[in-house]
């Protein structure tokens, strides 16, 4: 075994390994562009023919396969942390709420922060909020109060000064 055989072989495992981390992580990034450059790099420095070079190249797709299977069966058993997972629970308590629980908002009075034609920001106790007019244009500055919530929608009429 000659240097480049040598060096070609330790391309191979460097590219696997980045592979693996490319497939492990969201996007295309940095692991994944030198996985293929030290695959690629690696076919060059050990196969003799283009032949030879066709069929590690096969092996090597045939190897990326089996590792992309292997790692999504990692992910699913939840043996491999994903990243675009998110762990955290989203408690009330901790101040997160979700579009259901924006019913307590019905009747309150504030004022329009844009002007809605039909949709735009109002201020409602302090707190801007995207809120949709019942239809009409409302200038900004102009007294608003919500009079429908459907999911996380906040339809607004304009008050009289």
């Amino acid at each position: 075994m000659d240097t480049m055989e040598i060096l070609g072989i330790l391309l191979l495992i460097a590219g696997f390994i980045l592979a693996g981390i490319e497939m492990v992580l969201p996007g295309f990034s940095v692991p994944g562009i030198s996985a293929i450059i030290c695959l690629v790099s690696a076919v060059f420095l050990i196969a003799d023919s283009i032949m030879e070079g066709v069929v590690i190249t096969v092996g090597i797709l045939a190897l990326l396969g089996i590792l992309l299977a292997l790692i999504l069966w990692l992910l699913s058993r939840g043996k491999l942390k994903s990243p675009i997972i998110l762990e955290e629970e989203q408690r009330r308590s901790d101040g997160y709420l979700s579009s259901s629980d924006l019913n307590y908002l019905l009747g309150k009075e504030g004022v329009a922060g844009t002007d809605l034609r039909p949709a735009g920001v109002g201020r409602i106790d302090g707190v801007n909020l995207d809120v949709i007019s019942d239809g009409k244009y409302i200038s900004r500055g102009a007294k608003i109060k919500i009079i429908k919530v459907e999911g996380s929608k906040l339809i607004v009429e304009e008050q009289d000064s």
